[in-house]
């Protein structure tokens, strides 16, 4: 199988059996890969109502294509499961470099389940795989199992990991690979942590083959110079995800406070720029990526210090904005404790700032939380309850299983201010100042997600997405429901990217025709601008079929009241709030062929994309 290895590898972890099967060709051409495929088999195999910390579910590494290939950023895999944190499909997704070398290590993905008597990892070294005893890495953070292992394995093993909070079941503790990189959302590392599985070691030799070796090798570099000819280059590898606080402050847009407001007033004090200027060393690139996006940061001395790579864009959201610390140096050390201990940034800041007005609204008291006073624009409480919350110490016990859960157990009105949708806690672009940015929320399949869509491109920066037909948004207020088409089509566009294992920038910048081109002439297999389109519109609809089958309904499709009923008080869209969601809701549904009451997909819908067998599973 071009652009495959052509094998998976099966690990029950209950009963320490690793096995190898063989791809199905169909699936690969009905599903792709990478998320495609892993949602093909999460839906066929885990039963409907299954604990998603318990045995029967399963967590899915799985590469696409392109992964390892010429292609330009080539190096992603993702990672799906049911999700801890909502209780629907969740998937992750990553860059650097792991997803390559499992590939070459003999394998398109890895499918576990069951949960291990013991703490694990797993070893795969070219084609030979086995269960390792974890216990001496058990209890370590990500930077201390990498050394660890590669002591023991060799310096050319590559690690995937989880850190104290997915041991601890934090319910949104997600994996790290190269250290720094991860497969952030949903709780995957709560899942690794649930089945005993620490760690995944790979290193392999395996040559991943295109069908058309030098037709591809001419459109792999004519891609690199399209990408490296446009403007997303040089702004992503001057100030990398960062650059977009400004751009989203001065559109009042940018979550301050617990999305109390859109404008942070100091925003210079913690924007793209000042990092690039101040703690900015070097800068890193994933594999196969002609942008170098991910910055390296050096605090020196003093209480912050630090060294790693960050922060991103969503590190000084959740820290910085929705947290209101105006120290760039505490955002870095936040970001930091993060990578080590395996905590998704956005749900970890989301839920502290939730917890800080809980507490300044009289909700939490310093009864609930030992003594601390909780006050926003407080880096040294902020970095303290990242520590109780990897450890599940304290209030961090509490603040561990997520804004919705804290909620539901603090009543009190509580909800009101737990900025999630479906449990997800939402990403920092305040719908409010862009409107179809809080459909995407409420549609995605994951929950409150910025990536899923990516509309923030086009709403908030004027970003082209050519990915896509009729993807420009003139009026990023939504006034006319038509222009939701916008949301399904990228979705549907970005979940080709999630299955065949490019990074999504590279969608900024190349057109549709253009991965038509790499993906046909990689797995030699006609494949189509319409086969490119109905694919994610398959994989969609499968993802959408899964959280069905779990409960999910029209009524989990929607945004906190905050933003729904609270007009944002300053900035640029002071006095909007947004509006006639519904409306938007039911124009989404029809553009999709859903039900327009309760959100499912229809028969005629699972039929005409090949789903039929969908149909009564549902």
């Amino acid at each position: 199988m071009f652009g495959y290895i052509g094998r998976i590898l099966r690990v029950d972890l209950s009963d320490g059996k690793v096995l190898e099967e063989g791809l199905k060709e169909g699936d690969c051409k009905m599903f792709l890969g990478g998320s495609g495929l892993a949602t093909k088999y999460l839906f066929d195999e885990v039963p409907k109502g299954a604990d998603p910390l318990g045995p029967d579910n399963e967590l899915i590494f799985m590469t696409g294509p392109l992964t390892g290939t010429e292609s330009p950023s080539a190096g992603r895999y993702c990672v799906v499961a049911k999700s801890p944190l909502t209780g629907f499909w969740g998937e992750a997704n990553s860059g650097g470099n792991w997803g390559v070398h499992l590939k070459c290590s003999g394998f398109d993905g890895i499918i576990f389940k069951g949960i291990s008597p013991k703490p694990v990892y797993l070893v795969i070294d070219d084609g030979k795989a086995e269960l390792k005893d974890a216990k001496s890495i058990w209890g370590k953070g990500v930077a201390e199992t990498n050394r660890l292992i590669k002591e023991e394995l060799g310096e050319d093993f590559q690690v995937a990991c989880i850190g104290i909070s997915g041991e601890n079941l934090v319910r949104y503790a997600c994996i790290i690979n190269d250290l720094h990189r991860a497969p952030g959302r949903c709780g995957m590392g709560t899942v690794m942590g649930s089945k005993r599985l620490k760690a995944i070691a790979v290193r392999g030799t395996q040559e991943i083959k295109a069908a058309n070796k030098e037709v591809f090798s001419e459109i792999s570099k004519r891609n690199y110079d399209l990408v490296n000819e446009s403007m997303l280059k040089i702004t992503l590898e001057t100030y990398g995800t960062a650059m977009a606080t400004d751009l989203i402050n001065v559109r009042g847009g940018f979550p301050t406070r617990n999305w109390q407001t859109g404008v942070f007033l100091d925003i210079e004090k913690i924007s793209g720029i000042t990092l690039e200027s101040t703690l900015l060393v070097d800068r890193k690139h994933c594999y196969a990526c002609p942008i170098s996006c991910c910055r390296v940061s050096v605090v020196k001395s003093g209480p912050y210090a630090c060294k790693g790579e960050g922060p991103e864009y969503e590190s000084i959201g959740a820290f910085g904005g929705m947290c209101a610390l105006e120290n760039l140096e505490a955002v870095t050390l936040a970001h930091n404790l993060c990578d080590d201990y395996g905590l998704d940034v956005i749900s970890t800041g989301s839920t502290i700032a939730f917890a800080i007005e809980c507490y300044e609204k009289g909700i939490l008291t310093k009864a609930d939380t030992d003594g601390l006073e909780l006050k926003f624009g407080d880096p040294d409480i902020v970095i303290h309850l990242i520590h109780n919350i990897a450890k599940r110490e304290g209030i961090g016990d509490l603040l561990a299983e997520g804004s919705k859960r804290v909620a539901e157990k603090l009543d009190k009105g509580a909800e009101r201010f737990a900025m999630h949708v479906k449990g997800l806690e939402m990403p920092a672009y305040d719908p409010r100042a862009a409107k179809i940015c809080g459909l995407a929320f409420v549609t995605a399949n994951r929950g409150g997600d910025h990536i899923t869509a990516y509309v923030e491109g086009p709403a908030f920066i004027d970003i082209p997405f050519l990915c896509v037909e009729d993807s420009k948004i003139e009026d990023p207020m939504v006034e006319n429901p038509a222009e939701t088409k916008v949301v399904k089509d990228l979705e549907d566009a970005n979940t080709v990217f999630d299955s065949m294992g490019t990074c999504k920038f590279m969608g900024m910048a190349l057109a549709t025709e253009d991965w038509v081109d790499m993906i046909a002439n990689c797995v030699g297999w006609e494949f189509t601008v319409s086969d490119f389109r109905k694919l994610g519109e398959r994989v969609y609809n499968l993802a959408r079929a899964f959280s069905v089958r779990e409960g999910l309904t029209r009524a989990d499709d929607t945004l906190p009241k905050r933003l729904l009923e609270e007009p944002l008080p300053e900035g640029a869209a002071e006095g909007e709030k947004v509006q006639k969601l519904d409306e938007m809701l039911d124009a989404y549904y029809e553009f999709r062929g859903w039900n327009k009451r309760s959100g499912r997909p229809t028969p005629e819908k699972l039929k005409e994309l090949g789903l039929e067998y969908v149909i009564n599973k549902m």
